[in-house]
C-alpha cells in the first residue's frame, strides 16, 4: 500500500486525527523520514502496541475469573525469532484487571488508615509491649509493696486478701486500660 498522510492514514484506520497524533507521540506507530506513514508497517505497529480498549455493551461484564470473555481483539506479538504472531487480548485484560484490584485495595487501605480505621502494625506491637511491661512490672512489685505489711501479720487469711486484692487491682488495672 502507498504511503498516506496523517489525515488519510486517521481515515484508512477509521480513527481520528487526533488518535494517530497520539499513536505517534507515544511511540505506537512510526512516521518514514518524509513525514508519511507507511499503512502495513503502522497497522501491525498499532495493534501491537495497543491494548484493548473496554467495550460498552448491553450485557454487564462477567464478575468471576471463571466465566469465559469473549470478542478480545487480536493483538500481535513478536517472540524471539518468530514471526509475528497474533493472540487474543485476554491476557493483557487479565493483568489490566488484576492492576485494577490491586489499586482499589491500596486506595482502601490509604483511606482506612486516614480515617483512623486502619494502625499500623509497628505502633500496636509498641503499645502491647508498653502495657504488658507495666502490667509485668506491677505484678513483680507486689512483694516489695506488701512485704512490710505481710510481715506485720499473723493471719494466713489476711494474708491471702491482702495478696489477693493487690493481684485483683493489678489485672483490674490491666483490664480497663485494653478495652
Amino acid at each position: 500500500m502507498e504511503p498516506l498522510s496523517l489525515r488519510g492514514y486517521a481515515k484508512h484506520r477509521g480513527v481520528s486525527l487526533k488518535a494517530v497524533q497520539k499513536a505517534l507521540a507515544s511511540g505506537r506507530i512510526t512516521k518514514r523520514d518524509d513525514g508519511l506513514i507507511d499503512p502495513d508497517v503502522s497497522d501491525v505497529n498499532w495493534a501491537r502496541n495497543t491494548g484493548p480498549r473496554p467495550q460498552t455493551s448491553q450485557k454487564p461484564a462477567p464478575t468471576s475469573p471463571h466465566h469465559s470473555v469473549q470478542h478480545h481483539a487480536e493483538v500481535p506479538t513478536r517472540e524471539s525469532n518468530d514471526p509475528i504472531k497474533l493472540e487474543t487480548g485476554l491476557e493483557y485484560s487479565r493483568a489490566r484487571a488484576v492492576r485494577e484490584s490491586y489499586l482499589a485495595r491500596l486506595t482502601k487501605i490509604d483511606f482506612e488508615e486516614r480515617t483512623g480505621k486502619l494502625v499500623s502494625r509497628d505502633d500496636v506491637q509498641v503499645a502491647a509491649f508498653n502495657k504488658f511491661r507495666q502490667f509485668r512490672d506491677r505484678m513483680l512489685n507486689i512483694p516489695d509493696r506488701l512485704a512490710a505489711e505481710l510481715a506485720a501479720e499473723s493471719a494466713a487469711s489476711r494474708v491471702h486478701e491482702l495478696i489477693t486484692i493487690e493481684i485483683r487491682a493489678a489485672l483490674l488495672d490491666f483490664s480497663d486500660a485494653n478495652g
